[in-house]
């Protein structure tokens, strides 16, 4: 029995020694293959941004050309409206002016 504990307590110092040992440093091919990778990640995500700009654009482009056709068409709506408005009007004046004309007699 203390042939086992003195084994488990020789394994755990020897677990925390290996645990505290400093990392292995890193070599030049390592490196040089990590900045290659941050370049590229950099690059990708400038075209990315490039891409979402261009698509902002043209659905801002887009909507302003919606919102000026609906404009158009609302004028014309409210010329008609009103033309159609002024016509009924009219037709109410001259009727109302027979029906005097006519009772005048």
């Amino acid at each position: 029995m203390n042939k086992l504990i003195a084994t488990l307590v020789a394994g755990l110092f020897a677990s925390v020694a290996f645990a505290q040992a400093p990392a292995p440093a890193s070599t030049p091919a390592t490196v040089k293959a990590e900045v290659k990778a941050e370049k590229s990640v950099s690059k990708a995500e400038k075209s990315e941004a490039k891409v979402d700009a261009k698509a902002d654009a043209a659905a801002a482009k887009t909507d302003a050309k919606a919102d000026a056709s609906k404009a158009k068409a609302h004028a014309k709506a409210d010329h008609k409206k009103a033309k159609a408005h002024a016509n009924t009007t009219e037709k109410k004046a001259e009727a109302h002016a027979d029906v005097k004309a006519s009772t005048a007699k």
